[in-house]
């Protein structure tokens, strides 16, 4: 039986992994920063909370990293530990920037401290790309982060790809763009769309505010993401992918498709707030994701409208977690 450690096991893409991996007869081990206190509510959800094993460890300590990979020996580290929201990581810059290069590099340390055959999955960003204007970002394009939360995501990437060639470690990153789902906490912006939208069909009243309605992103469904991490690890040789739709709508798109879902004109509920504007913020993330498409053989099955549907129906039926 395969054993996979997953970092971050209790957000979104943790939750999903980990459904996926004992589907596929893997032992899971999941780690929290405090394992006894956490309450894995996403595990709970989808009703893994007693089929895994959990560890206390803290990314940034190296010690408590060394002490869980020898303890739990997996065959496959998935790294999804860390700060996740790009907001966030204006108010919380230092926190994020540990969490995440200094989180990354523990492992991969550790990796290569026990010298034993472990494959390494590493979470990176399609928003290390920044602007990509018109021109669809692969995995030869170059990195302009604009946010604390990119500029880690980064450094991690390039912490993978330098002890990939220097000690020949099986370590790949995953380049995601943006990958929703009703697990989504209501700080992320789909979520908190999604939610007001059904609040307000539902006779709440209320008004959803928004900063940049303008920017466009690629959005696909956080399910099909997970299996593309898998995906990497089971290469013959370590290699960092580009997972996203390839299709870029703007934010302004997904509003619309989300009230226009709800019967309701979004113009009629939904008001500009400067306050929600970032301090920098790219225009426009745009994915080829051909790559992954030719090597792994993944292709996003859901586009934008469909994840919209998706969420949608789980908000109105919070008993079916998809």
């Amino acid at each position: 039986m395969a054993r996979a450690l997953i970092c971050g096991i209790s957000g979104q893409d943790g939750a999903y992994l980990t459904r996926l991996l004992l589907a596929k007869g893997y032992d899971v081990c999941g780690t929290s920063r405090d394992a006894q206190m956490a309450s894995f509510h996403n595990l709970s959800r989808l009703s893994l909370r007693d089929r895994v094993r959990l560890e206390s460890m803290a990314v940034t300590d190296f010690r408590s990293v060394l002490q869980v990979l020898m303890k739990t020996e997996p065959d496959e580290v998935y790294n999804l530990a860390g700060q996740s929201s790009v907001g966030l990581s204006f108010h919380q810059p230092v926190e994020t920037l540990e969490s995440i290069s200094v989180g990354t590099l523990n492992l991969l340390e550790g990796i290569r401290f026990l010298r034993q055959p472990v494959r390494l999955y590493n979470a990176c960003s399609g928003e290390c790309f920044g602007d990509t204007r018109s021109e669809p970002a692969s995995e030869s394009t170059p990195f302009r982060p604009h946010s604390p939360y990119a500029v880690a995501k980064a450094a991690a990437f390039w912490e993978v790809a330098n002890y990939r060639e220097a000690y020949g470690l099986f370590a790949c990153s995953g380049i995601l763009f943006n990958h929703e789902s009703p697990l989504r906490p209501e700080r992320f912006v789909t979520r908190k769309i999604v939610s007001a939208a059904c609040a307000i069909a539902g006779g709440s009243g209320q008004k959803l505010r928004l900063g940049n309605m303008a920017i466009r992103r690629d959005w696909g469904w956080a399910p099909e993401y997970v299996e593309a991490m898998w995906l990497m690890l089971q290469r013959p040789c370590a290699d960092d992918y580009v997972v996203a739709t390839g299709e870029t709508h703007s934010l302004e798109e997904f509003v619309a498709t989300t009230f226009s879902a709800l019967g309701l004109d979004w113009r009629e509920h939904v008001v500009s707030d400067p306050s929600l504007l970032r301090p920098s913020d790219h225009a426009q993330g745009c994915a080829n994701p051909a790559k992954a498409a030719a090597q792994l053989g993944w292709h996003a099955r859901s586009k934008m409208p469909e994840v919209v549907n998706m969420m949608l129906r789980a908000e109105r039926a919070p008993a079916d977690p998809l």
